[in-house]
């Protein structure tokens, strides 16, 4: 079946990793305590320090406990969803202050408008929030992408080097796997989404193959047509 929608991962495929590690981290581990302090009591904030006490085992955690657990998942770059719920809630004030711009490489962004304009259907999943994923592309260094999506898809969907997580993706998608191409810098994540019977193309910025999958080293290399 022809390829009719394109998911994509974000670190190390459309954006660089350097800016997720270099500067969103950076800036979350800096800001976050503060934010915390300031707005444990909102409803969406305490929700998610209940949610990391829960992860932690730490049911009786007070908030600088909870701000101390999260440091420490930031400095792991630990997949813990209530993590990537509050970063995106810091960030979210960095973009909209103007700190911050979404760094999306140029050769993504032209591809990118152009599946859309071919009538692809783009979607993106990535181990960040769905939060902060919108803003990477709403607030990104090309100006607002976010028109060009249809959806995003975060760890919520489930791990993404497991299939079944890429099977719940299609389910939401509705289309075939087979019409579906996910794009990633990752062996595991592209393994996991091929044995869920996706297309897939792996990303190389620096050369190199990815084992087992057609890889590219641009996005400008990619022709769905063809995969």
């Amino acid at each position: 079946m022809p390829i009719k929608a394109i998911l994509t991962d974000i670190e190390g495929t459309t954006s660089a990793v350097s800016f997720v590690f270099d500067v969103l981290f950076p800036y979350a581990a800096k800001h976050l305590p503060d934010f915390v302090r300031q707005h444990a009591a909102h409803a969406d904030v305490a929700e998610q320090l209940d949610a990391v006490r829960r992860d932690s085992n730490e049911p009786n955690a007070d908030v600088e406990r909870v701000i101390e657990i999260v440091l420490g998942w930031i400095a792991e770059d630990r997949k813990a969803t209530p993590l990537k719920a509050l970063q995106g809630m810091v960030w979210e004030q960095g973009y909209q202050a103007g700190e911050l711009k979404g760094h999306v490489y140029p050769d993504a962004v032209e591809a990118l408008k152009r599946w859309y304009q071919d009538g692809f259907k783009l979607f993106v999943y990535s181990s960040g929030s769905i939060q902060a994923q919108k803003l990477i592309f709403g607030c990104s260094e090309a100006g607002d992408l976010s028109p060009l999506f249809s959806g995003y898809f975060d760890t919520t969907s489930g791990p993404k080097r497991e299939a079944k997580s890429y099977e719940r993706i299609t389910q939401a998608i509705d289309l075939d796997a087979s019409q579906i191409l996910f794009l990633s810098d990752i062996v595991e994540e592209l393994d996991a989404a091929r044995t869920a019977g996706m297309a897939t193309c792996g990303l190389a910025r620096e050369g190199g193959e990815l084992a087992g999958h057609v890889t590219v080293d641009s996005f400008a290399r990619i022709d769905p047509s063809t995969l």
